[in-house]
């Protein structure tokens, strides 16, 4: 009897679940020690913290906006998967919680890209790369590191909708659809894309069909009806900001892409996008131009990056490439699967087919990436590799005196704090991002880190601070080495 499958299987189980646990224990303490060593912020940490509080509380993800008002978080973002983090945080009640949970089901990402590389390349020694791979993509790992986001979930939850899609799990696949639809309002776009992918590609007319039409229902309810109703009728603030430049709300954007697209040329035709686009498809070797349909389901996100003004938007250090990774990573699988069963010259078929070379390939160009983009500290010990943010992820001695000073803080105090602080003090009814002060009856800065707003700008937070000292109505009740905790003094009869 030959047990040679079965024991390979076994094996692949072992090795994948290692990898799985290897990312968590990597980048749980990663994360931990980058918020320990106050790196998280009110901006987007804090936010994140405040509304998973309020929502605990039975509030709808209230949050303090920059001037001070509580509103609800729908009015910016959809994201309504924050809600499922509330009881969670019953029984952990710190942002340490959502750094944990966000590293733990990124880590999962490995699970369903094992299962699709062996679904399409019927050999596990590919399947495992693949499973490495999905971590070791610098855009994921950037995305598990850069505070807490919701739709940082949904790269795993996209790739288990990919393979619940191609293997007919239809159940699996609305609810995991469902579920990365809640991590932000234009998830639905993508999902869209995969729908039509079904239908095209796998000929699931009706799931596909319903997949496709639900998500756009949802991101054209969420985009058009919820965010204004959250947001006193008006559109989305974040629109008006970073999509300015090509027209006056949602309508003129759209308009400017059909009448004049030698416009949104000129936004997207610079070489920091152009970077931006090698950093996501180089490091999978250009494979998932293999796939189109199914890469096209990163177009909507790549799309929102590239136009933006925002530069963080196209850059990988940020949590804004989360819905492109899967897409991208599916498409390289399928890529791969589709050069080697197509007619090829014998050299270049036995190049594709000749497992452990490939795979060795495969995982050393994430490697590369890694080391010449990726966040791992280690790195920067390396000649030539990735120093970006490095200092972040060992916790300095400044913390111990920053912690001594929010620990002076009342939980139920209104509070104004620099916004790098505000990211330890966000548990709480309002709290404001220094210089906002309104009715704080504590403001804690740092004159190191001279953050306004979400900002760094030292002589303007110098300024304030020496307006603070004037004011009669705060007194400083904390000061060493240029941390200072001011107190609301009680008011004169």
């Amino acid at each position: 009897m030959n047990t040679a499958a079965p024991q390979r299987e076994w094996w692949s189980r072992v090795v994948v679940g290692a990898l799985v646990v290897a990312y968590a224990a990597t980048f749980i303490p990663l994360s931990l020690a980058r918020h320990w060593g106050f790196f998280t912020a009110r901006y987007d940490l804090g936010n994140m913290t405040q509304a998973v509080w309020s929502a605990s509380r039975g509030e709808l993800f209230r949050v303090t906006d920059p001037d001070g008002m509580r509103v609800s978080r729908l009015g910016s973002h959809v994201d309504p998967i924050l809600g499922l983090f509330a009881p969670l945080w019953k029984v952990w009640p710190h942002p340490e919680m959502l750094l944990v949970v966000q590293a733990l089901a990124v880590a999962t990402m490995a699970v369903p890209a094992f299962l699709l590389a062996r679904h399409w390349l019927r050999d596990d020694r590919l399947a495992l790369a693949f499973a490495a791979v999905s971590l070791l993509l610098p855009a994921v790992q950037w995305a598990t590191l850069f505070d807490f986001h919701p739709v940082t979930l949904a790269a795993p939850l996209i790739l288990w909708c990919i393979w619940a899609a191609v293997t007919g799990r239809y159940i699996a696949l609305g609810v995991l659809a469902i579920l990365a639809a809640m991590t932000k309002e234009q998830v639905g776009l993508a999902l869209a894309i995969l729908g039509l992918w079904m239908v095209v590609s796998l000929g699931r007319r009706l799931a596909g069909t319903i997949l496709a039409v639900g998500s756009l229902a949802w991101t054209a309810i969420a985009v058009g009806v919820i965010i204004p109703h959250y947001n006193d009728g008006g559109g989305n603030a974040f629109l008006a900001d970073r999509y300015g430049t090509l027209g006056d709300g949602m309508g003129g954007v759209l308009k400017t892409l059909v009448t004049r697209p030698w416009e949104v040329v000129a936004v997207a035709a610079t070489a920091d996008r152009g970077l931006y686009l090698l950093a996501l498809l180089l490091p999978l070797l250009g494979l998932s131009l293999a796939a189109p349909l199914l890469a096209a389901g990163a177009l909507p996100d790549i799309v929102l990056n590239v136009l933006s003004s925002r530069a963080e938007q196209h850059h990988i250090e940020y949590h804004y490439s989360a819905v492109i990774a899967p897409f991208l990573l599916a498409a390289a699988i399928r890529g791969l699967a589709a050069l080697r069963e197509r007619e090829r010259p014998a050299w270049v078929r036995d190049r594709l087919t000749a497992t452990g070379p490939v795979s060795a390939v495969v995982v050393g160009a994430a490697v590369v990436a890694g080391y010449l983009l990726g966040p791992l500290p280690f790195w920067q010990h390396v000649p030539g590799g990735s120093h970006v943010r490095a200092e972040q992820f060992t916790i300095p001695s400044r913390a111990a005196l920053l912690g001594e000073a929010t620990a002076l803080v009342p939980g139920d105090a209104v509070v104004s704090a620099g916004n790098r602080i505000a990211g330890h003090l966000s548990d709480r009814r309002t709290v404001l991002a220094f210089p906002a002060i309104a009715n704080a009856s504590f403001i804690v800065v740092d004159m190191e880190r001279p953050d306004i707003g979400d900002e760094v700008r030292p002589l303007e937070h110098a300024g304030r601070v020496a307006e603070l000292r004037r004011r009669s109505d705060y007194a400083a009740v904390f000061e060493r080495d240029g941390v200072i905790v001011f107190r609301r003094t009680p008011s004169m009869p």
